[in-house]
């Protein structure tokens, strides 16, 4: 049986000029709307408890399971204003799915797709007001569900009362300061996940062993930081919350396969399906990092690109390492197949070209 959520609206609302001053520079997972959406899981009794009620504080017990053993999946995904005032996801069932295999892997209960979609329309259709506007730049809802193991509890199994919950938070553009290449330091003292782990899952625990990573990448003077396996070091794995992508001479799009380590980012399939149709050849395959290197300095790789929800497509720039670095192609805005896709995906998403993968779904 489907979810239906009940709504109990907050009567101390954001005021409007409250609301437009924040839509008028939103920066990117600084405000949030004047609601939230949640749904209880239990052994017994599945799911049940829908409801849109005011965002705020969440009360767990300290022995929450959760923050003992890290037991959580989330997801995001935007929606968009378009020109008549509609809302709409891009693939928002493809972020359905991509969180029902991450709850397989964290041993979590698995919300229907169906549920997933309500969830998020139930949400929109109260705080419509916080979409941006259309013509507003690259602004955005940004939407986050996500799913914990709130049950009280000190012991190592799956726990028996599941949390799931939607916050959404008006967005502008994910780098502020414009489509500007990304310097990338190669971490060559961690990985950020490993063969057999929970690196195609899209678990909090991911994105924090990353950070000792990224951190080191920034003390070099570099915004981000690429990981290679665990296992060998010597394959290009991702960033630590976007897929990478090699453009070559003759005219391939490259990036590296999934092989249970690397979250397949909806972004990233929706450009190898765009591939073709911008006359690219698309190629997963594993990629040695020695490759990238020595293809930007001889011209076979003619652009990077690194991708996801939150910033969309960003050109890579130089690729630094202890000892050494290789050569930006990126120019000041990236190469012309970096652009070209970036403005694709963003004339589907906010209306502006025919939806052709039927990848839009309204929201309100």
């Amino acid at each position: 049986m489907s979810l239906t959520f009940d709504v109990q609206r907050r009567p101390d609302p954001a005021s409007d000029a409250r609301r437009a001053e924040i839509l008028a520079n939103p920066g990117f997972g600084v405000h949030f709307t004047d609601h939230m959406a949640s749904a209880t899981w239990t052994k017994d009794d599945g799911w049940h408890d829908a409801r849109i009620h005011p965002y705020g504080p969440i009360t767990l017990m300290p022995s929450a399971a959760v923050l003992h053993y890290a037991q959580e999946v989330f997801e995001g995904l935007k929606a968009y204003r378009h020109e008549d005032g509609s809302v709409w996801a891009f693939r928002p069932e493809a972020n359905a799915e991509r969180m029902q295999r991450s709850a397989r892997r964290l041993a979590l209960p698995e919300l229907p797709t169906d549920d997933f979609l309500a969830s998020l329309r139930a949400l929109v259709e109260v705080d419509e007001p916080w979409v941006p506007a259309a013509g507003t730049g690259e602004t955005s809802l940004y939407l986050r569900p996500f799913l914990y193991a709130s049950e009280a509890f000190l012991g190592v199994r799956p726990a028996n009362e599941v949390t799931y919950s939607v916050i959404a938070s008006p967005a502008g553009a994910y780098f502020p300061r414009g489509l500007k290449p990304v310097t990338l330091w190669i971490s060559e003292h961690y990985a950020r996940a490993g063969a057999g782990g929970t690196g195609a899952a899209k678990t909090g625990g991911n994105y924090a062993s990353s950070l000792a990573g990224q951190l080191e990448g920034i003390e070099n003077g570099c915004d981000q930081a690429v990981f290679l396996d665990s296992a060998t070091h010597t394959y290009i794995e991702e960033l630590g919350g976007m897929n990478l992508f090699l453009v070559t001479d003759d005219h391939r799009l490259v990036t590296p396969e999934l092989t249970g380590t690397i979250l397949e980012g909806v972004t990233r399939s929706s450009i190898l399906e765009l591939a073709k149709g911008l006359g690219l050849e698309p190629e997963e395959r594993r990629v040695e990092i020695e490759e990238w290197k020595d293809g930007v300095r001889d011209g076979s790789i003619t652009e990077v690109f690194a991708c996801g929800t939150a910033a969309v497509v960003t050109p890579v720039g130089e690729l630094r390492w202890e000892g050494g670095s290789a050569p930006s192609t990126a120019g000041d805005e990236g190469g012309e197949v970096t652009r070209s896709i970036r403005s694709a995906l963003l004339d589907v998403q906010y209306g502006r070209a025919e939806d052709a993968h039927g990848w839009l779904t309204r929201l309100a």
